[in-house]
């Protein structure tokens, strides 16, 4: 990857940032529009911008998440490794999940190419 790690992260967080405060196109800017994302409350994964916005507006109907990235990891094979604490509520302010969970990264030209998930081993 001809990008350095920090620009990988400003990225990221930007991303994060925009999703937070619920902002679709500032986030999808920080994408490629062929970008495949996991689809972690429903399994299975979703491929460009359009389908991003769907999912997340019918998600942001039925729950409330924050993510925020509070660890990042190069790994060997050039993927980021971030490090995200997340707070799930539903529309009540009732608490669904509170904890940590790994997002990984890909990147094509500074953009996130691919976003998967993985659960933090306790």
């Amino acid at each position: 990857m001809a990008e350095t790690a920090n620009q990988f992260e400003e990225t990221i967080r930007r991303a994060y940032n925009a999703f937070n405060e619920r902002n679709i196109d500032n986030a999808l800017s920080t994408m490629q529009p062929d970008i495949k994302w996991s689809r972690a409350w429903e399994g299975g994964y979703i491929s460009g911008h359009d389908e991003i916005k769907k999912y997340w507006t019918r998600q942001w109907t039925e729950i409330n998440p924050k993510v925020d990235p509070i660890g990042f990891n190069e790994r060997e094979n050039g993927t980021l490794e971030v490090t995200v604490h997340q707070v799930v509520k539903d529309l009540h302010d009732n608490l669904i999940f509170d904890g940590l969970v790994k997002h990984i990264y890909t990147f094509t030209d500074g953009l996130i190419q691919t976003m998967d998930i993985e659960l933090v081993e306790e």
